[in-house]
C-alpha cells in the first residue's frame, strides 16, 4: 500500500465496560480503586471508575497496528492523557500520517482518541510503523 502524509488512520473503537477494567487492572496489576470502585472514584473528583492510562495505550497501539497491516510492524507508540474517560464510553481512536521516511520505510502517525460522544479528548500520541 502506497502511504502519503495526510492519509487518513481509519478509526478503531472500543468501549471498555467495567468487568474490562477490572480485568485489566487486574492483567497489569494496577489495582487502584479508581478503576473499579465508583463510590471511591466519586470520592475522588470523577463521575466514576476511569480508564486507565495503559489501556489508552493499548487503543494507540491497535489503530497503529491496524494501519500497518497484518504484516506490518508496531515499532513505537507514545502517548499522553488529556482527559480521563469513563467506563461505559466509546473511545475512538482516529488520526493521520504524520511522516512517511522513503529511506528506512518508517511511518509515523499522529493520533488521536475521542471519548463520551466523540467531543472530549482523552489523548493524543504518535505512532511508528513499518507497512505490512
Amino acid at each position: 500500500m502506497r502511504v502519503h502524509t495526510g492519509q487518513p488512520v481509519p478509526p478503531v473503537e472500543f468501549t471498555p465496560d467495567a468487568v474490562t477494567l477490572l480485568r485489566f487492572g487486574a492483567v497489569t496489576r494496577n489495582a487502584h480503586r479508581i478503576h473499579y470502585d465508583t463510590g471511591f472514584a466519586r470520592s475522588e473528583g470523577l463521575d466514576g471508575p476511569v480508564v486507565m492510562a495503559q489501556l489508552h495505550g493499548c487503543l494507540m497501539h491497535r489503530a497503529a497496528m491496524s494501519f500497518a497491516g497484518p504484516d506490518g510492524r508496531v515499532l513505537e507508540v507514545e502517548w499522553q492523557n488529556r482527559a480521563p474517560a469513563l467506563a461505559g464510553e466509546r473511545l475512538v481512536v482516529s488520526g493521520t500520517v504524520g511522516a512517511v521516511d522513503p529511506v528506512t520505510g518508517q511511518v509515523t502517525l499522529d493520533l488521536v482518541e475521542h471519548g463520551g460522544r466523540g467531543e472530549v479528548v482523552c489523548c493524543r500520541g504518535t505512532a511508528v510503523v513499518l507497512m505490512g
